[in-house]
């Protein structure tokens, strides 16, 4: 991922209203929510909602499609990972401590599948 991506998805995350909003379409998964939903979940107007779900969807870090007469929004969970990765990827240089927490979190949330080899990430090559 390039900085500058990196910057751009960072800033639509650094607002209150746009954080909660992510974070609900985490929790909702890759279904999503309506437009309607969402503003009515955060108890926000539909048009102060139409901006920050066009924020995040131009920072990519939500993807719309419609069902009908409505608008429903997802978490790109592919844009979020790479995210998180380009944050952490050079987190404890060989110090599994340091990422011990993340770790825990990640086990707890995301246990991996029977059959799956986990490979540690490749190491940065960002300077």
């Amino acid at each position: 991922m390039k900085s500058d991506d990196a910057i751009r998805r960072i800033s639509a995350l650094a607002q209150e209203s746009r954080l909660e909003v992510f974070r609900l379409l985490v929790k909702a998964g890759p279904e999503g929510l309506a437009a309607g939903d969402i503003a009515r979940n955060l108890k926000t107007a539909a048009n102060t909602m139409s901006a920050q779900l066009l924020l995040l969807s131009n920072a990519e870090l939500i993807k719309a499609r419609r069902d009908g007469r409505s608008i429903i929004y997802s978490v790109d969970f592919e844009a979020m990972s790479e995210l998180l990765v380009f944050l952490t990827e050079d987190c404890c240089g060989g110090r599994a401590e340091i990422c011990a927490p993340l770790a825990a979190v990640t086990a707890k949330c995301c246990p991996p599948t029977k059959g799956v080899r986990h490979e540690a990430p490749a190491r940065s090559r960002r300077r």
